[in-house]
């Protein structure tokens, strides 16, 4: 039974805005830029990097890696611990004859051929969820952080979700899939987020003591064993004290991913600072959040989203303004967070690359050498 009470007590003794920051990588053959099993490899060998084998872990699939920082007080100190585990892993993957890549997709790799990783947690969903966990080949970036108090932790879940659609938009960087432009600008979300059972947009609950009772009756129906389990976009973590939001496509530079990190916590803080003044909205429905996600995976920033307190259309593009804007209070409560925007997002670059004549393939290798190149440390800004 998972200790409700226990993960209240977390909440009301964690710290404000502290952040982490969580990324997935693809292992590619460096020959063929096809997706590798070599996760059990790398994990093996990061046991000898005394930063590296606390931070390297396991997602779903032999040919993912993900490096976590640690939780720290401040932006600027977990990015500057996850610039060191991008460098290192970037270097042990070298030295394995691996690449990495960070579009939410990979292109054609077949997902019949990718091997779950053995671990309890992978098996049991291989076993649970069947064709639903081997279809999911992707790749996101997911970022905590610390909100003190579990009354808040729900206030601020609430808030999130009508953002998420938003973060995505922003992020979108998945385009490719099966071999194919899909017409989507996240295939990853529509893949992972729109077929694993209690995912995407959570209901709102309005109360600690309503959400528990949920997770308890899943517990005590045998729809979950741990709370892992809720994989919806944004979710208190128990273990953590923190809000994780989990709906964007991983950025294939690192500069992207920094700047998406630093936007993500400004909307979670944002929230935070909004329902200590009492001027949160009312939580919409799922049903209408539901338009604004369909928009974010169809077309990213380059269509129109809807304003849902306004129930009006805008430009999907004014959406980094729009969060910026309203985020600014945060922002500086934060450190001054200053994210670095880019003018378009990799599903729009590489759509704009398809559009000029580039094939499929010559736009995913030129993705994975920006990532080698950025991520390595070159021009990630801090």
């Amino acid at each position: 039974m998972l200790d409700m009470a226990r993960a209240r007590e977390v909440f009301e003794s964690a710290r404000d805005f502290t952040i982490g920051i969580e990324e997935e990588f693809a292992l590619l053959d460096p020959e063929t830029r096809s997706l590798t099993p070599k996760f059990e490899e790398l994990r093996d060998a990061a046991q000898a990097d005394d930063l590296l084998q606390g931070a390297v872990a396991g997602e779903l699939i032999s040919s993912e890696i993900e490096i976590r920082s640690q939780k720290y007080d401040d932006f600027a100190v977990a990015l500057a611990d996850q610039r060191e585990n991008r460098t290192r892993l970037l270097r042990l993957v070298a030295d394995h004859g691996v690449l990495l890549a960070a579009t939410g997709t990979h292109p054609w790799s077949p997902w019949q051929e990718q091997h779950i990783i053995e671990t309890e947690h992978y098996q049991r969903l291989r076993d649970n969820l069947g064709y639903v966990a081997y279809r999911n080949n992707t790749f996101s970036v997911h970022v905590h952080v610390g909100i003190r108090g579990a009354e808040r932790a729900i206030a601020v879940c609430d808030r999130m979700r009508a953002l998420l659609p938003e973060l995505l938009a922003i992020s979108a960087n998945s385009p490719f899939l099966d071999g194919r432009e899909t017409g989507l600008h996240s295939s990853r979300t529509q893949i992972f987020t729109k077929s694993f059972p209690r995912c995407g947009i959570p209901d709102p609950f309005g109360s600690w003591a309503l959400y528990a009772d949920y997770v308890e009756f899943l517990v005590r129906t045998n729809s979950i064993a741990e709370h892992t389990e809720l994989w919806w976009s944004v979710r208190p973590a128990h273990a953590f004290g923190t809000i994780e939001v989990r709906i964007c496509d991983a950025q294939s530079t690192a500069d992207d991913s920094t700047a998406l990190a630093a936007l993500v916590a400004a909307c979670v803080g944002q929230a935070a600072l909004d329902h200590d003044d009492g001027v949160l909205p009312e939580p919409p429905p799922v049903r209408a959040i539901e338009e604004n996600l369909w928009r974010a995976i169809r077309y990213g920033l380059d269509g129109k989203m809807i304003d849902l307190e306004r129930g009006e259309e805008f430009p999907a593009a004014a959406l980094p303004d729009r969060l910026l804007a309203w985020t600014a209070p945060a922002r500086a409560a934060m450190g001054g967070l200053d994210p670095a925007l880019p003018e378009q997002n990799g599903a729009q670059r590489q759509r704009a690359a398809l559009a000029g004549g580039a094939s499929m393939e010559e736009i995913y290798e030129a993705e994975v050498a920006a990532t080698q190149r950025s991520y390595a440390g070159e021009g990630v800004k801090t």
